[in-house]
């Protein structure tokens, strides 16, 4: 039996298998961006022969496949969603213009309003309020909602958003909107925000709730397609899709919640470098992923991966939990332009899958970073994806020429500065999720994965003076294999208001039990039969703060008798990591409880050590640009004896993987195959 992961990325879609012994399997097909379940199909053909079977054989072999998909966010990021309608309490539908009273630049007094997903004619009111105790001052006004469901019909709405105000102390009235509106418009995608995010603060509500709304039909007219072919192609067992926050869920699940995947496709990155923390024996890694189009790096901290719930995409805020990524626009495909003042720009316009860079001969003719990467030599033109595709370099040479004459210089030059800008960006990238949070990333190694990460990591590590880099085998499919290792995953909050003097420990208990209450029902309606387990953590902040802290419960018992004291210390500890200071002196206040309820899957098989072999020889050697050209030996990836140095410069290719080691860079490989590099002094 195998388990498949699937990793749609704006290049290429990445496929992975893992049979019952651990045995690896990998393929990758070119990605299809006008219906991402082309390129999925294409690869499963492709990684079927990769095995030697059929691909309805493999398929009927298959108990389940882990996907991770680009189709919420790129609906996000490109404005191409459901036409959206907005019922609210009457007299809020310009929530979303006021926001907070902040801006997101709040020196910037020309900053112009954030793109609206649903325009004021489509934000509608309805007589109804709830105030926050749950007391009911104006009941649900029948008339004003059946007018504005009207309206929105009208207007032939394809969705549809409901957010009333403090809709999280009381369902109610927004139930009782949605089976109107499905009564009423049939077929249109409908969600309530006291499911979507049942918790304080209207803006957070709405916005998510919105986003929601905005992606869900496109996700699930995805999904749909995508099941159905699986299910003619032969597939025996479920689809799974990852969320945001790292974990799994149906399709059914994760088109009901349609937000939590619009970081789906990064989560798969993250899952995997936390599964490599284990393997590695190595807690602190920065996951550094660079694609074609952008490159996602986070912090793993003690083999766990950072939560965030105030992450924007594409302008938009989304509330969820999810795992805190930061995603730059620099990949292979970055386009380098040349600008009126003669400064060279690297990314984040991006060539794409179609038509690609330069050197992919389908008609691009501006160079990007891996045209950059084709002239200085660090890629084999004749033996890209394994020889099944290749480069042109004359149109490389010939796209960085371009680059070249506007700068002035010559060709090499060029190339090198491409090469270096991007790694700078990158670098930058790093510097964003660690030393601007207070955290050393010379502590860390760099976690490299990714197509196009091989051949930068190295330079970006020596700008962080950071002295150790790892390279799974599997580096170019690492998010594809790391969804396997993720687990059903539900995160459910609620609110429940008070400073530590007042709050009812038995009250505090309840809140939690109905959260795991839900989380497990969930999980039982998911046919999942495994071991259940619970992470329990509290939003919590001082009294005069405006943002809160989570702070995670582990350790803490509902049932021990100083359960509110316990989880004061626990917050005034976490303040103190975070922000370097705490006040005991003053109350700690909570917000919400939350609870992320996990249901385990099989564990991921381990793939088998290496067998002992003497160390290989380098297939070849190939000229390459550091300044001036070098003859640099070509060691074949896969062909590395388990504890076999090789020292820069040097290549280390495999079919989907390139990696570049300078001077002073000296690789050791693991029992694994895997890279571990000790990098040298700039």
């Amino acid at each position: 039996m195998y388990r498949i992961g699937i990793d749609v990325g704006g290049t290429f879609t990445d496929l992975v298998a893992v049979d019952a012994e651990g045995e690896v399997t990998i393929a990758k097909a070119a990605s299809t961006p006008q219906d991402q379940s082309i390129g999925v199909m294409d690869g499963l053909e492709r990684l079927a022969e990769a095995i030697g079977i059929g691909r309805a054989d493999m398929l009927a072999k298959t108990e389940i496949i882990v996907h991770g998909t680009t189709v919420a966010t790129n609906a996000l990021l490109e404005h191409k969603g459901a036409k959206v309608g907005l019922l609210t309490t009457e007299g809020h539908r310009d929530i979303v213009e006021m926001r907070e009273g902040l801006k997101d630049d709040r020196y910037n007094l020309r900053q112009p309003p954030p793109d609206q997903l649903v325009p004021r004619e489509r934000r509608l009111g309805v007589r109804e309020r709830i105030r926050p105790d749950g007391r009911v001052e104006t009941p649900l006004d029948r008339g004003s909602l059946d007018a504005a469901i009207a309206a929105l019909k009208r207007d032939g709405v394809e969705a549809v958003a409901v957010c009333y105000l403090h809709a999280w102390r009381d369902e109610a009235h927004e139930k009782a909107t949605v089976e109107a509106l499905k009564a009423a418009l049939g077929n249109a995608y409908v969600c309530r925000s006291s499911e979507v995010l049942p918790q304080i603060k209207e803006y957070d509500r709405v916005c998510t709730t919105i986003v929601n709304a905005y992606v869900g039909p496109v996700l699930e007219r995805y999904l749909t397609r995508l099941a159905t072919r699986l299910g003619e192609a032969g597939l025996a067992g479920p689809v799974l899709i990852i969320q945001s926050h790292g974990g799994v869920a149906t399709i059914p699940d994760a088109v009901r919640l349609a937000a939590g995947a619009v970081l789906s496709g990064p989560a798969g990155g993250v899952a995997g470098s936390r599964y490599a923390a284990r393997l590695m024996e190595h807690g602190d890694l920065i996951p550094f992923d660079m694609g074609g189009t952008s490159t996602d790096i986070s912090l793993v901290i003690k083999g766990e991966a950072a939560i965030a719930s105030d992450r924007r995409l594409g302008g938009q805020r989304v509330a969820l939990q999810s795992l805190d990524i930061a995603s730059i626009g620099a990949g292979g495909g970055s386009i380098a332009e040349v600008d009126a003042g003669g400064i060279l720009h690297v990314g984040p316009e991006s060539a794409g899958a179609m038509p690609g860079p330069a050197c992919y001969g389908r008609g691009g003719t501006r160079a990007t970073v891996t045209d950059s990467n084709c002239v200085l030599g660090f890629l084999d033109p004749d033996n890209f994806l394994g020889g099944r595709a290749h480069l042109d370099a004359p149109a490389a040479e010939a796209a960085v020429d371009r680059v070249a004459e506007k700068l002035g210089v010559d060709r090499m030059t060029a190339a090198e500065g491409i090469h270096r800008i991007i790694n700078t960006r990158m670098a930058e990238g790093i510097r964003l999720v660690s030393v601007r949070r207070g955290v050393d990333p010379r502590r860390f190694a760099i976690l490299s994965f990714g197509g196009a990460a091989g051949l930068h990591v190295t330079d970006v590590a020596r700008q962080l003076d950071v002295s150790r880099v790892i390279v799974p085998r599997l580096a170019a499919v690492l998010s594809a294999w790391g969804m396997l290792a993720s687990d059903l995953r539900y995160e459910l909050a609620r609110t429940h208001i008070g400073d530590a003097t007042h709050l009812d420990a038995d009250q505090l208990r309840a809140a939690f039990g109905e959260l795991e209450a839900e989380g497990r029902a969930r999980i039982k309606a998911a046919a999942h039969t495994g071991d259940v387990r619970v992470q329990r953590s509290a939003d919590m902040r001082y009294g005069e703060q405006i943002f809160e802290v989570n702070v995670p419960l582990d350790g803490i018992e509902l049932d021990d008798p100083n359960l509110v004291a316990k989880m004061s210390d626990a917050f005034h500890a976490r303040h103190e990591e975070l922000y370097t200071y705490s006040l005991r002196d003053q109350e700690a206040v909570l917000i919400n409880a939350r609870a992320a309820v996990i249901g385990t899957l099989p564990k991921l098989p381990q793939e088998p050590a290496l067998p002992k072999r003497p160390p290989s020889e380098p297939h070849h050697r190939r000229r390459i640009y550091l300044g001036g050209w070098h003859e640099a030996p070509v060691h074949a990836f896969d062909a590395l004896a388990p504890g076999q140095l090789v020292e820069g410069p040097a290549i280390v290719e495999s079919a989907t993987t390139t990696v570049l080691l300078r001077g002073g860079d000296r690789a050791t490989t693991t029992a694994f195959g895997w890279l571990d590099i000790q990098v040298g002094a700039a």
